[in-house]
């Protein structure tokens, strides 16, 4: 078997193991010769004694930097190397040469551009800087997803092209689906409300957002990705925020050996909309903005909270109404949304009074309203941004940072 840097300890030292990965910096002393290899888990040393086989020593030492390796060898414990123990090899396999020069460094101390970054984006995720955001990601989602599951929720899979928007608007990717016109979903937002009407009651999703807003900014993305919750049999919006909340403190527990600059209060605070206005100074009935957004987080205290009774004209068709407010509410993480909810209409009457108050063609969604017409519960949920918690629980200023290969509106490849 091949072992992981971080999988070797006493238990090797002294005997004939393997391991391999990138060659990200080769120090030849002339008769000895110290190898720094990378693999997923971190980094180990190889070292070569020119005397004890001087072939394996000129073969490793004239390889480019990032070339790929295996190594069969004897583990030795050396406390004054990285990981307690070094690598003396008796094989090597070289099982890719890189080309050289590389296109950007990969351990060297040199700032690279961003473009050229993310144009060689198999390079950039080999940094360990880089590399962490991604260890953290899954993580994350590890950890939502033991949540959700020890809380009876069932994760699904919807459908990522349709025949109409979900909320709506114009600010959709079309797409010719044969002979039909169709659009890459906005949020699985509609199919989430259905199955709240199969007895799926608690379902959630990693799902997948495209939005064709014609943006350039360092928090928004043309295609990000979220954990999207729909749960039904609620009270009212509060019930689908004490999960939102007690999901976010979880994930939150399992990055903590990451040492995260946070501010995490035992409970969230819950502050109004109206309290919002009279804090920053709006006009009522505005959303709130980037801007607007930032002012709040300068102000509190907390680095998590609840804005909650948001104008109902502001939010979507389906928000549950009460009076000139809807059920709706964002979790702000310091000065930025992450997670946007609502408790949902599920009366199809009041669904379709909203719909036509906002001049929506009710034959659009036929599908979708059909799914109230045969006993659909009270039901709510929410959408959690993954891309941008990674921005704020690590400090990142681009987004583009914290998904693999970032879509906006200038970008396409790779």
């Amino acid at each position: 078997m091949r072992y992981y840097s971080t999988q070797i300890g006493e238990e090797q030292y002294g005997k004939e193991i393997t391991v391999g990965g990138w060659i990200e910096d080769i120090r030849n002393l002339g008769g000895i010769a110290f190898i720094i290899v990378r693999d997923k888990k971190g980094k180990l040393q190889i070292t070569v004694v020119k005397k004890e086989n001087p072939d394996l020593f000129k073969k490793i030492t004239n390889l480019p930097r990032e070339s790929v390796i295996l190594v069969e060898g004897k583990c030795a414990k050396n406390e004054e190397v990285m990981n307690g123990y070094e690598v003396f090899p008796s094989k090597l396999s070289i099982l890719s040469i890189a080309s050289s020069p590389l296109p950007m460094g990969i351990a060297d101390k040199v700032g690279v551009d961003f473009d050229t970054r993310l144009d060689n984006r198999f390079l950039d995720l080999r940094r360990s800087e880089v590399g962490r955001i991604f260890t953290i990601r899954d993580l994350m989602l590890d950890a939502a997803r033991r949540f959700l599951h020890s809380n009876d929720f069932m994760e699904v899979h919807t459908p990522k092209i349709t025949s109409s928007s979900s909320e709506g608007g114009a600010e959709v990717f079309k797409l010719k689906y044969f002979e039909k016109n169709a659009f890459l979903v906005q949020s699985p937002q509609l199919y989430k409300q259905i199955l709240m009407a199969t007895g799926f009651d608690r379902v959630y999703e990693i799902a997948w957002y495209f939005r064709a807003e014609e943006h350039n900014t360092l928090r928004h993305l043309n295609e990000s990705t979220a954990i999207d919750v729909e749960m039904a049999f609620i009270r009212d919006e509060e019930d689908i925020m004490m999960i939102l909340e007690e999901m976010t403190k979880s994930i939150l527990m399992e990055t903590t050996g990451e040492k995260l600059d946070l501010n995490i209060p035992k409970t969230f605070p819950r502050l109004t909309y109206d309290e919002v206005v009279e804090m920053l100074g709006m006009k009522w009935g505005e959303d709130l903005g980037t801007e607007e957004e930032r002012s709040l987080g300068k102000i509190m205290e907390e680095d998590f909270y609840f804005i909650k009774n948001f104008p109902l004209e502001i939010k979507p068709f389906y928000a549950m109404p009460n009076k000139k407010y809807a059920r709706a509410f964002d979790l702000d993480c310091k000065g930025m949304e992450i997670a946007s909810g609502a408790q949902r209409i599920h009366d199809l009457e009041l669904l379709k009074e909203r719909m036509k108050a906002l001049s929506i063609d009710e034959k659009k969604f036929e599908d979708y309203l059909k799914a109230f017409k045969y006993g659909m519960p009270p039901h709510g949920g929410f959408g959690f941004g993954i891309e941008r918690f990674l921005m704020k629980i690590l400090g990142i200023k681009n987004i583009r940072e914290c998904i693999l290969f970032p879509r906006d509106r200038k970008r396409l490849r790779p």
